[in-house]
């Protein structure tokens, strides 16, 4: 069993890798346009480019869900990014926010860090700030954000209820997030569950959906709601490393599965304790 540091340093060796990389070589790797995967990164990634603020070269297609199309962004809104890679959601928050409002990005990797300030730099973005830190301990000022994102980033952090714990004292009164995160509905095969590479792919690292959504009412928030739930499918030849054929066949016939989910909650002002 991996001790809390060392999962934190296999993820953050992985991820300035993966930086390094462009969103071709990631699905490449991945196999994205047809024959095999070898890699589990991508094959939970939604399809950005739709969305206003969108720019290819800041998505690296690492994320699982769609948050900032759900997090209700206003003009003028401070937003943070947990989790904030090359500056894929950030961009996107930008937009919605304004000239007038402001997006923090935090990510874990410096190499990360690095790549979303160049981005931002060549587009002349000066409301759009990234920061390295720990999301257990989040590089900023209490009672800060209107809005948080975050997408597929909470199953990399051991200590899940301290990020709640942290969003909620970083929010100002009556803010709110809207992540993007990858769940269980019952329990993964031990093989998976150990994996390293599958942890970095956001997938041993889940939690049970109704733990994940209790943690988050734990820690203060209302009006829990999850925005959108899809199945997630690992192909065979990723479980196949891990797998026999029988364990796959028994793990697909188990009713078992990996959810990527985007949850909406607030931190509802209603006594002092709240602003502290």
């Amino acid at each position: 069993m991996q001790t809390e540091e060392q999962i934190k340093e296999m993820v953050q060796k992985k991820y300035a890798d993966i930086a390094l990389q462009t969103k071709e070589e990631n699905e490449t790797s991945c196999c994205g346009s047809g024959c095999c995967s070898s890699e589990v990164y991508n094959i939970m990634n939604e399809d950005y480019s739709t969305l206003e603020g969108y720019h290819a070269d800041s998505d690296l297609g690492l994320g699982c869900g769609l948050p900032t199309q759900f997090a209700k962004i206003k003009k003028g809104d401070l937003v943070i990014d947990l989790g904030s890679g090359a500056g894929n959601d950030a961009f996107i928050a930008r937009h919605e926010t304004g000239e007038t409002g402001k997006v923090i990005g935090i990510d874990f990797t410096p190499a990360m860090i690095e790549k979303a300030r160049k981005n931002a730099e060549m587009r002349g973005f000066n409301n759009v700030e990234f920061r390295q830190g720990d999301i257990e301990q989040i590089p900023v000022s209490a009672n800060t954000a209107d809005v948080i994102v975050s997408n597929c980033v909470l199953n990399l952090v051991p200590n899940k209820n301290k990020v709640f714990s942290e969003i909620f004292r970083v929010l100002k009164p009556n803010g709110h997030f809207s992540i993007s995160d990858i769940v269980l509905e019952g329990i993964l095969p031990t093989e998976l569950r150990e994996a390293a590479e599958m942890y970095a792919g956001c997938v041993a690292g889940a939690i049970q959906k109704q733990v994940y959504l209790e943690l988050i009412e734990n820690n203060g928030f209302t009006n829990v709601t999850v925005q959108k739930d899809r199945p997630i499918i690992i192909p065979d030849d990723i479980l196949s490393k891990y797998l026999s054929p029988e364990q796959i066949q028994a793990f697909k016939d188990s009713g078992k599965t990996i959810r990527s989910i985007t949850v909406y909650a607030e931190k509802t002002c209603c006594g002092a304790n709240c602003c502290n």
